[in-house]
């Protein structure tokens, strides 16, 4: 995946925090997944739709566009303009209570947002995983604090998050939160590489919640978090 294939669509009025495509490109390349074109994906927490554009590009499948915070005839004007509306189904939905039918999607991706809904042991199992297809696969991609500082989000990223730095988990507390299941395959954790460019370029706009962030960059953000890469391979069937 190129990221400079939708430079044209990232605008202070699209992020709403650290570049969501440069993030999305590092697990699609990561663990590349063929998909078909009547396969859909979850683009769960899809925010403006950045991403839900760019799954759509990159993998020619259909894409619902769920987010809680930004209203679907918002997305759906937005995918519009864009030429993306037969493609793109945008829905205004709750991840705790999804309304979808069991095994409606091939894959589940989210881009900065499941660390604000998922952070408890068996959420994935019980909200999301029987919404998956067997031999499916779950990207997520969210901030979080290093590994080796597992366990230490409330003493180290308070003065940045006050009490939400709760949500901020290390990759290796995600595998523990993801667990197993008899239909998932795997689980694989890491801190990803794209740390440095996705905050650059969501601190060089003049977004109210970037001139915030820019006062602990250096202090907090930078030397105690990570972005944590989450992929789930499901086996191809449960006996």
């Amino acid at each position: 995946m190129n990221i400079n294939n939708y430079q044209s669509y990232i605008s202070a009025e699209t992020m709403m925090g650290p570049n969501s495509i440069r993030i999305l490109a590092e697990l699609l390349n990561k663990y590349p997944f063929h998909l078909l074109p009547d396969d859909t994906v979850l683009d769960l927490g899809c925010g403006t739709g950045l991403t839900s554009l760019a799954i759509a590009k990159e993998t020619g499948a259909r894409v619902v566009a769920a987010d809680l915070w930004i209203s679907a005839e918002e997305n759906r004007k937005r995918f519009a303009n864009w030429g993306a509306e037969d493609q793109i189904t945008p829905v205004c939905e709750d991840a705790n209570h999804l309304p979808f039918e069991k095994k409606q999607f091939r894959v589940l991706i989210s881009i900065d947002s499941y660390h604000y809904f998922a952070g408890s042991k068996g959420f994935f199992q019980e909200k999301l995983l029987p919404f998956l297809k067997d031999d499916g696969a779950a990207f997520i991609g969210i901030p979080g604090i290093k590994d080796k500082y597992t366990g230490c989000s409330k003493e180290l990223l308070s003065d940045w998050l006050g009490e939400d730095s709760h949500m901020f988990k290390s990759p290796t507390q995600w595998k523990e939160l993801i667990g197993s299941s008899t239909r998932i395959e795997s689980v694989n954790t890491w801190e990803m590489n794209c740390f440095s460019e996705a905050w650059d370029d969501w601190l060089a706009t003049n977004k109210e919640f970037a001139l915030a962030d820019r006062k602990h960059f250096e202090t907090i953000i930078k030397p105690y978090t990570c972005f944590a890469g989450i992929y789930i391979k499901l086996k191809s069937s449960c006996s």
